[in-house]
């Protein structure tokens, strides 16, 4: 008995070892590194391998000073918050919407696959070739402002289609939406279809039914699709350089300043302030519900 008990454990800890050699060598180590250097000191011409808290006292120097007003470095974590949180709400209104039709109005599932499948075409070309391709349609002479300049309904072309806020979120969303759909279309294909029938029995309408039925049963899909979409929101700087024209400031685009001033220190110390503001985030979400328990 206790042999078997053994070997059982052994079997365990045999399968879960490429997995635990996986995160530890390409997550904790660097992770770990980050976190070392960012508390080195540096010149303008290297990192001195002396402990320092110079990489954080630099990001929020001054900001004392200008209180009540934020500071440059604050302000610039709240656009990156913000831009998270209108991605994250349309991404999820969207990806919800097409996961529910995925689910409970395409019956076939040999349609459903297929039509999963339609949603990972835009995958099958780089992100910066699917940012580009929003260029032509958007620009001053743009299939868009040619389009509404013709109908008549601006006078003159619209500025803001373009290196803007608007095609900065345009572009997350579109980037970024199937991160949603997947996790979300995976709860709700699980959810008992007698459940539903018996809300719908019980003398449940239609939004009745969405609310109390299907959306507490897809809470780990749109959990997990948020922490996607949140996590990579948060980090990325070169979908806001090209569509915002490289006139908007971002967490991410701060890290890369440093790194290309060979500010290592400083860059590892964005990096650890942002890691952090986002596992403050995805821990808020995981305290609502409770994944591995829902899995």
């Amino acid at each position: 008995m206790l042999e078997t008990s053994f070997r059982q454990r052994a079997i365990g800890w045999l399968q879960a070892g490429p997995m635990v050699i996986i995160f530890v060598g390409f997550f904790l180590i660097p992770l770990l590194f980050v976190i070392v250097v960012s508390f080195w000191d540096y010149n303008d011409y290297e990192m001195l391998p002396v402990f320092s808290g110079r990489g954080y006292t630099d990001t929020f120097e001054s900001c004392l000073d200008q209180l009540p007003q934020f500071c440059t470095i604050l302000r610039t974590y709240g656009s990156t918050l913000k831009f998270c949180l209108i991605v994250w709400s349309l991404t999820l209104v969207i990806g919800f919407t097409v996961a529910y039709f995925l689910a409970f109005h395409v019956r076939s599932r040999t349609w459903q696959i297929g039509l999963s499948l339609l949603c990972t075409i835009p995958f099958w070309t780089s992100n910066v070739i699917r940012m580009i391709a929003w260029i032509p349609l958007l620009g001053r002479n743009g299939l868009v402002n040619n389009a509404l300049v013709g109908l008549k309904i601006v006078d003159r072309p619209l500025e803001w289609l373009l290196f803007s806020e608007f095609s900065v979120v345009l572009a997350f969303v579109h980037l970024f939406t199937f991160f949603m759909v997947v996790p979300i279309f995976n709860s709700m294909i699980r959810i008992d279809k007698a459940l539903i029938e018996a809300a719908y029995d019980s003398g449940a309408s239609g939004f009745q039914t969405l609310v109390n039925v299907v959306i507490p049963l897809s809470k780990p899909g749109i959990v997990i699709g948020s922490i996607f979409v949140i996590t990579i929101v948060m980090g990325d700087f070169i979908t806001i350089g090209v569509m915002g024209g490289q006139q908007i400031a971002s967490a991410g685009k701060i890290i890369q300043t440093r790194l290309d001033a060979i500010q290592f220190p400083a860059a590892a110390a964005n990096a650890v302030i942002l890691l952090a503001a986002t596992m403050m985030i995805i821990a808020a979400m995981t305290r609502l519900v409770d994944i591995r328990k829902e899995l």
